[in-house]
């Protein structure tokens, strides 16, 4: 009986094959072609090729390497540089934001004490602006100082509590609480140019600005959100009760703070001074004071029922 080798056990040797030699189809020809015996030519064409474009380098290193591209980059940085100072220097004209900072230059004890003289204002003392080799100091050194960080938010806050009182109402709509906002912006505004243009024909000479009136027209909301809350609290008497002790508050302050800014000297003092201008001075500093809660009360009432 004849055994083959696999069946006898015995593993059979592989068929080798010569490293040059090549593999042949049934009718001898060659099906692959052998590439292992190009040697180290090859190769070499091979790394060649890979180091080729790295030594002929990068389209930009030539770019960069022109003295015509780099005063093109010189010039264009140039331009840019006096691009930007143009638009700072014409944007501070309009826009003074270096005046801004120093309005928001407050801290936290300030805010605190800031709001205490805005809701009860009668135990405060001094009134005067300290200075500082004729600058006022910061509003974070000084709290008699008029900052836009408490009108600024009390804004927002005031916009957000009257969307509050809507939706308590099923009243709410974000048209709705556009036009709020929108209507409490427009009575601002159209309030300091009114004030200024008091001031224009009084001819008052005065060191209050623009930013200044924004600050202190600004500071009644303050008095708008306590009496919006106390009303959602506790109902329609607490926001009239909460409310007039605010308008109270705001009427006296604004009258303490401006009279050192829109009165003389001697009238500033409490000293009784005879003169149409001085008068006219003393009315227009009582009409902006009184004119706070009647814009408290017309920007709130609707808002509680």
């Amino acid at each position: 009986m004849e055994y083959t080798a696999a069946q006898s056990g015995f593993r059979q040797q592989p068929n080798m094959r010569l490293r040059n030699s090549s593999v042949d189809g049934p009718d001898g020809s060659q099906l692959f072609d052998d590439t292992s015996a190009s040697g180290p030519g090859a190769q070499g064409a091979y790394r060649s090729q890979q180091a080729g474009p790295q030594a002929a380098g990068l389209p930009g290193q030539s770019f960069l390497s022109d003295p015509m591209s780099n005063l093109a980059m010189v010039y264009g940085s140039s331009l840019a540089s006096q691009g930007r100072e143009m638009v700072d220097k014409n944007l501070d004209r309009f826009i003074p934001i270096s005046k801004l900072k120093y309005y928001f230059a407050v801290d936290t004890v300030y805010v605190g004490k800031k709001l205490g003289i805005l809701v009860f204002p009668y135990m405060h003392e001094s009134w005067e602006v300290c200075y500082q080799q004729d600058i006022p100091v910061a509003p974070r050194f000084d709290v008699n100082a008029p900052d836009l960080y408490i009108p600024t938010m009390g804004f927002i806050t005031y916009i957000l509590v009257a969307g509050l009182a809507l939706g308590t109402q099923n009243r709410f709509s974000p048209e709705l609480l556009g036009v709020q906002a929108s209507s409490a912006l427009v009575w601002l505004i159209m309030e300091v140019l009114v004030v200024l243009l008091s001031l224009y024909l009084v001819t008052v000479n005065t060191d209050l600005t623009t930013i200044d009136l924004l600050a202190f027209s600004g500071y009644k909301y303050v008095g708008m959100i306590v009496g919006v809350v106390a009303g959602l609290l506790f109902g329609k008497t607490a926001y009239y009760l909460s409310l007039l002790w605010c308008c109270a508050a705001i009427f006296v302050f604004m009258i303490r703070t401006l009279r050192l800014k829109l009165l003389s000297e001697a009238a500033a003092e409490g000293k009784l001074v005879r003169g149409a201008r001085n008068q006219l001075r003393m009315y227009l500093t009582m009409s902006i004071a009184a004119a706070q809660p009647i814009f408290m009360y017309w920007l709130t009432y609707h808002l509680i029922r």
